[in-house]
């Protein structure tokens, strides 16, 4: 049986530096992410990796909204768009991307990988 533990926080990059409504790459312990920071303030972090392709592109994706008001990201390659809230795929079966925990401290945004052992 596996166990998610929490990785330490890693501080990213101050909040001011990541345009609403735009994707931006980090590197975190070794892990590519994207990260999206929304109008309302919060900033999403999902893996960077397409999984239908195995490219870096996510944070390169286009962000929109569901008719119900959730937020994806969509893939700049095949256009699947996938959810910033859970990481399922919303137009195709058996895709999603990996989520991960975001903070802002002092107005600095730190991402937590979870780890699967």
């Amino acid at each position: 049986m596996s166990t998610i533990e929490r990785a330490p926080a890693v501080a990213v990059c101050p909040i001011e530096r990541l345009d609403v409504e735009r994707g931006a790459a980090a590197l975190v312990d070794g892990h590519q992410v994207a990260l999206f920071r929304l109008p309302d303030g919060t900033v999403h972090a999902v893996d960077h990796k397409d999984p239908a392709t195995g490219a870096n592109v996510l944070a390169r994706g286009l962000l929109g909204t569901t008719a119900g008001g959730e937020w994806y990201v969509a893939s700049p390659l095949h256009k699947h768009r996938y959810s910033l809230v859970d990481g399922r795929c919303l137009n195709a079966d058996g895709l999603s991307v990996a989520v991960h925990d975001v903070e802002i401290l002092a107005d600095l945004v730190h991402v937590i990988i979870a780890s699967c052992s």
